[in-house]
C-alpha cells in the first residue's frame, strides 16, 4: 500500500537523524533512546525503562515513521491518546485513535483510513485492541510494531496491575513476526523481570537508563497543622508553577480555595470534573505563569510542562512507584526543582485500610503492604533519601546526593531502645489492640475513663514515660511502625500490635535508634545547581515569552487541542531567546520540524517582529 500524500514522512528516510529533525525538530537523541530505537529498527522486542520526561514516546514514534507500515500504540487513557494524536498530526504525521469518546461513525471512518494505509500510528486502549474482532482485523493488515505505554500495568507484581493489560501477552502469539516495545517510568526489579517473561517470554532487549533526577531536591516533613504547612510552602514559592497533590476531590477544592484566598493563582483538578472544564484548566496551567494546580492523581500523565518548579504532596502516596512518577513532573527543563511530602501516622493507617479494602488477592495485598513499607522507610530515612529511593528501583549509589533534606540538614539519631521496650510493654500489656492515643496516655500516666475501666492504670509501665511529651511518644511510635517493630491492625479499628521483630527487641535482642521529629514548614532552599538546555531569558525575553504563550493559546483554542501540542514551553523559550527573523532561523528553534515550520513559522515570526 502506498503511504498517503498527507503523511510528510513516508517510510524511506535515509537515516534516523534526518527523520528526527524533519519530523520533530530535534537535533539529537537522549540517553537510552538510540539504543531502544535501534533495537526496534532491527526487529527486536524492547522494554524501555526511562524516567518521567525522558522522551519514551519517541522510542516508538520515530521507528513508526522510518519503518513504515502501521504502529499500534496501547495507551490507558483516552485523554492522553487524544493529545498525543493531536501533537503527531501537527508534526505532519498521520496518527489516529479509535476510542469510546468518539461516535461509531467517527470510529468507522478512522478504521477505513487504517485499512487503506492512511494511518501511521493508531492509538487504542488495551481492552479495545484485545477484542477478537479488532485482532482479526489487524491480522489482515501490515502491523509493523506494537507499542505498549505504561507497561508496568502488565505485571501482577506491579502496584498498578490491570487485567486488560495482562491480555496483551497474547500479541506475541497472534503476531509472531511483529516486534513489541513496552515503555514505563516506574518498574522495580521484580516488576521488570515479570514484564520480560509475561510480555516477551524472555526474548527482549531491556534498556534501563537509570532513575535519578539529580535536579530534584527531595524533602519530607511530619504533618503539624498541614494547612499552614502547605500555605507557607507555596507562599515561599509565589509566582512559580507547581503541583499540590491531595488524596480526595474535596481536599483539592478546599486547598485551592485556601491558596486563592492568599493571593495565589490556584486551580483545582480532579476526575469529577467534565472533560471541557478539565481541558480549560489544563490549558491555563500550560500557558499562564505561576499557576498552582491542586489535584488528585487524575492530573499529570502526559503533561509536557517543563518549568514546574515544585511538587507538594499533602498526603502519603500509595507506593514508591506512584511517588516517583508524581514528583517526576517537576523540573523537566533540567533546572532545579523541589519536592515536599507531608505525612503522619494517620496516613499510614489510611493507606493500610485502602489496601485491605481493595478487591484483590491476598498475595497482591501482601505486595502492596511491602511497597508501602518501603515508602514509609523512605519517609523516615536517617540518611540520604535519594540513595534509598534509587536503591528501591535497583540502582545502587554509593555517594550521598547532597540535594535532599537529610543531606542538607543531617539528623542525629539516638539510642531509643529503652523507650521502644516501654512502648512494646504498653502495647502487649493492653492486649495489642489499642490505638496510639491510648498507648501514649498509658505511658505518660494520664488517667481517663477507658484506662481505668480496662485496668491499664495498674500496669507496671503506666506512667513510666511521663518525662516525655505526647508528641515525642507519637514520633517514637511512628518510627517503630516504620522500623517494623509495630504494626497497624487495619482489619480492626486501627490499633497497634507488636510484630515478631518487636517481640525480639522486647526480649533484649537488637537495638532501636530514633531521631527527634523534624516538623518543618518547608525544606532548606539550598539545592544542587541545575542547568537547562535552553538559555535563561532577560526581562525583554520574558515579556516576549508571555506574548508567545498567549499566541499559542489562541492557536490551540482554534484547533481544539491543548496548548503544549502547538509548541512546548521549551520551544517557546528557545524562540524568545533566539528571536528568529527568517524561516531558516525559525527552523533552528527547538522542536520545529517541517510541518510546524510550514504551519506556524509565519504566524510566530510576525508576532516576534511586532514585539
Amino acid at each position: 500500500m502506498t503511504p498517503p500524500e498527507s503523511d510528510l514522512f513516508a517510510a524511506n528516510f535515509a537515516d534516523l537523524g534526518s527523520a528526527l529533525h524533519d519530523a520533530f525538530g530535534f537535533s539529537e537523541l537522549r540517553s537510552g533512546q538510540r539504543e531502544a530505537i535501534e533495537a526496534v529498527m532491527a526487529g527486536r522486542n524492547v522494554l524501555a525503562v526511562m524516567p518521567t520526561g525522558a522522551g519514551k514516546s519517541l522510542c516508538y514514534q520515530l521507528p513508526a515513521i522510518v519503518r513504515g507500515g502501521l504502529t499500534v500504540v496501547v495507551s490507558p487513557l483516552v485523554a492522553l491518546m487524544r493529545d498525543q494524536v493531536a501533537a503527531l498530526r501537527l508534526n505532519g504525521i498521520a496518527a489516529a485513535t479509535i476510542n469510546s469518546d468518539l461516535s461509531r461513525e467517527e470510529n468507522v471512518q478512522t478504521w477505513y483510513k487504517v485499512r487503506d494505509g492512511e494511518v501511521r500510528l493508531l492509538y487504542l486502549s488495551p481492552e479495545r485492541l484485545m477484542t477478537d474482532r479488532m485482532l482479526a482485523a489487524l491480522e489482515k493488515l501490515n502491523v509493523d510494531l506494537f507499542a505498549i505505554d505504561e507497561a508496568h500495568c502488565i505485571s501482577q507484581w506491579g502496584p498498578a496491575f490491570r487485567p486488560e493489560y495482562a491480555m496483551l501477552a497474547d500479541l506475541r502469539t497472534r503476531f509472531p513476526g511483529t516486534p513489541v516495545i513496552g515503555l514505563t517510568a516506574t518498574a522495580d526489579g521484580a516488576t521488570r523481570e515479570d514484564i520480560e517473561q509475561r510480555m516477551f517470554g524472555g526474548d527482549v532487549v531491556s534498556v534501563i537508563t537509570g532513575f535519578d533526577r539529580p535536579n530534584l531536591s527531595l524533602s519530607v516533613a511530619l504533618k503539624n497543622n498541614w494547612k499552614r504547612q502547605v500555605a507557607d510552602f507555596v507562599e515561599e514559592r509565589k509566582g512559580a508553577a507547581g503541583i499540590v497533590y491531595c488524596l480526595s476531590r474535596r481536599k483539592t477544592e478546599e486547598v485551592a480555595v485556601m491558596l486563592r484566598d492568599q493571593g495565589h493563582k490556584a486551580l483545582a483538578f480532579h476526575a469529577g470534573m467534565d472533560s471541557i472544564e478539565k481541558a480549560a484548566i489544563q490549558n491555563r496551567f500550560m500557558t499562564e505563569p505561576g499557576i498552582v494546580m491542586v489535584a488528585t492523581i487524575a492530573f499529570g500523565m502526559g503533561i509536557d510542562k517543563p518549568d514546574i518548579r515544585y511538587v507538594l504532596h499533602t498526603d502519603l502516596p500509595a507506593s514508591p512507584e506512584a511517588y516517583y512518577q508524581e514528583i517526576g513532573r517537576a523540573g523537566r527543563d533540567g533546572a532545579p526543582a523541589e519536592t515536599m511530602l507531608f505525612y503522619g501516622l494517620d496516613d499510614i493507617r489510611m493507606r493500610r485500610v485502602f489496601i485491605e479494602e481493595a478487591e484483590t488477592s491476598d498475595e497482591h495485598k501482601r505486595r502492596e503492604h511491602k511497597r508501602l513499607d518501603s515508602l514509609i522507610a523512605y519517609c523516615e530515612a536517617p540518611d540520604c533519601r535519594r540513595r534509598m529511593l534509587l536503591r528501591y528501583f535497583g540502582e545502587n549509589v554509593e555517594e550521598a546526593c547532597g540535594n535532599c533534606d537529610v543531606c542538607l540538614d543531617p539528623v542525629e539519631t539516638t539510642d531509643g531502645t529503652l523507650e521502644a521496650r516501654m512502648v512494646l510493654a504498653a502495647v502487649q500489656g493492653t492486649g495489642n489492640r489499642f490505638g496510639v492515643a491510648h498507648i501514649v496516655s498509658v505511658l505518660r500516666g494520664k488517667p481517663n475513663e477507658k484506662i481505668e475501666q480496662q485496668g491499664h492504670d495498674r500496669l507496671d509501665v503506666y506512667g513510666a514515660g511521663a518525662a516525655r511529651s505526647q508528641k515525642e511518644w507519637q514520633g517514637i511510635i511512628r518510627q517503630m511502625v516504620a522500623s517494623g517493630l509495630l504494626d497497624i491492625d487495619v482489619s480492626g479499628y486501627g490499633g497497634i500490635k507488636m510484630t515478631s521483630t518487636g517481640a525480639a527487641l522486647s526480649r533484649g535482642e537488637g537495638e532501636f535508634r530514633c531521631r527527634a521529629d523534624r516538623i518543618a514548614k518547608a525544606p532548606s532552599r539550598r539545592r544542587r545547581s541545575g542547568t537547562s538546555d535552553i538559555e535563561t531569558l532577560d526581562s525583554a525575553g520574558n515579556e516576549l515569552l508571555a506574548v508567545l504563550k498567549a499566541k499559542r493559546l489562541r492557536l490551540a483554542e482554534a484547533r481544539g487541542v491543548p496548548a503544549y501540542v502547538i509548541f512546548s514551553d521549551k520551544s517557546l523559550t528557545d524562540m524568545a531567546a533566539k528571536r528568529p527573523a527568517t524561516r531558516d532561523e525559525f527552523a533552528a528553534v527547538f522542536g520545529v520540524g517541517d510541518a510546524k515550520l510550514r504551519d506556524f513559522a509565519d504566524i510566530f515570526l510576525e508576532t516576534i517582529a511586532a514585539n
